[in-house]
């Protein structure tokens, strides 16, 4: 078993009583794997049919499945974005806030787990911001979004504070998966063991309070807020909750789960479900604009050259950033904080041509452009830069496998030349 602190242990064993041998015999077991299938690009029916694992199905999300293989993440329908690779237990939050559309807010969002699984719930409605404060995390979170094929998210980098100051009001439903003591990583991550404390308990339960009050300052009248951990302290859950309701009379609790790896597959996770008073429709309407979109001449109509020969799908909202054009949600509102990812981006434009971004390449579908299907073998083959011989029609092409996008080629003369950024290639 894990070498527990000692001070974690005697405070489980008060919290859980008799449950608590059950407990610490979890720590025995691997840590459960799961996937959730990505139903932008596919549905569960289908993604069993061509699954490369046998799958289970997690209880608390449709879309989840337990998974024995020890690296999911290194298959060519991960590269392709057909699923995601999350903890099972943490799949449980992002359910509860029902979002369907409307201003949708992740606020401490990367790597991107639940925050794709949010926009999953969305299916293109709407418009989700997917929030990190920490820059290098943050791009993580965009190259998931990206490789997804997310339209409709813009990914920023801010803190709490600063977004607060800038969306009053503005979010109608908001995930806090704050960060935490990490207690149900232990298996997971070494360093969560060593870096435990009671100390670190009482310091990540003030940051938290503090993201609550901004994320409140956000949410709207008759929001919904999810609040989520993946640790076991009451200071970092229901105590949290406690306290927050009684400095926010505005808002009431009106779910509660913890999930405990004891009693569920899965390392452990707190969410709770809160409501903000007042009514939803009737609310004021904040006095932010949204972005109207401004496209260069020359590069609409590059772009739309391009499309004209390569795209069976259109494009609106085009907006341009120096020399790259991007297709902006509908309600995108710029909050003046740094924007690593708005929507879409098209391309740019280099020495007078569009050359398509890997972005466009990820949301497209076979029925919206020029597809090339691959076998798995020059699948993987793609993915490490090389590129394959092609018969077919010069010109721009999307490479697939099993009609997934797996990014840019361009035939010329009988050989496929591969436009997979350097930076996601794999080495084999």
């Amino acid at each position: 078993m894990i070498d527990l602190p000692a001070q974690f242990v005697g405070r489980m064993k008060n919290e859980l009583g008799g449950e608590a041998d059950e407990f610490f015999a979890s720590y025995d077991l691997p840590a459960a794997k799961a996937i959730r299938v990505n139903t932008l690009k596919t549905t569960v029916e289908r993604f069993k049919e061509i699954s490369p694992f046998a799958l289970q199905p997690v209880p608390w999300e449709s879309s989840g499945f337990y998974v024995e293989d020890e690296k999911p993440g290194k298959t060519v329908l991960h590269a392709a974005g057909a699923y995601y690779v999350q903890e099972p237990s943490a799949m449980c939050a992002a359910p509860l806030l029902n979002a369907r559309g409307g201003r949708v807010l992740d606020l401490c969002s990367a790597p991107g787990g639940k925050g794709t699984q949010l926009a999953q719930y969305m299916a293109g409605e709407g418009i989700i911001y997917l929030n990190e404060i920490n820059f290098r995390r943050a791009k993580i979170l965009s190259s998931n979004v990206e490789r997804l094929g997310i339209k409709n998210a813009a990914v920023v980098c801010a803190s709490p504070q600063t977004l607060a100051l800038r969306a009053q009001g503005f979010f109608d439903k908001m995930l806090v998966d704050a960060p935490c003591s990490g207690e149900g990583m232990f298996k997971k991550e070494p360093n969560a063991v060593a870096e435990w404390s009671e100390e670190n308990v009482k310091m990540c339960a003030a940051r938290q309070s503090g993201i609550l009050d901004c994320a409140a300052q956000m949410l709207a009248e008759g929001g919904t807020l999810v609040y989520s951990t993946c640790t076991f302290a009451r200071e970092e859950d229901e105590g949290q909750i406690a306290d927050f309701l009684q400095t926010h009379p505005e808002f009431c609790l009106t779910e509660e789960h913890k999930l405990m790896p004891h009693r569920v597959r899965g390392e452990g996770h707190y969410a709770a479900l809160l409501k903000k008073c007042g009514d939803a429709d009737s609310r004021r309407e904040v006095s932010i604009r949204p972005v109207s979109p401004r496209a260069d001449k020359k590069a609409e109509a590059l772009f739309k050259d391009f499309a004209s020969r390569c795209l069976s799908i259109g494009f609106e909202r085009l907006h341009s950033v120096a020399d790259r054009l991007y297709s902006l949600p509908e309600g995108y509102v710029d909050f003046g904080v740094q924007t690593l990812r708005a929507g879409i981006e098209l391309g740019e434009i280099s020495n007078g041509r569009f050359i398509p971004s890997h972005s466009l390449a990820m949301c497209l579908s076979p029925q919206q452009a020029r597809f090339i299907e691959l076998d798995q073998s020059t699948a993987l083959s793609y993915l490490s830069g090389n590129t394959f011989p092609c018969g077919q029609t010069e010109g721009w092409a999307v490479a697939s496998y099993l009609g997934f996008s797996l990014g840019w080629c361009k035939v010329s003369g009988g050989v496929a030349k591969n436009h997979l950024p350097k930076a996601l290639r794999i080495n084999n």
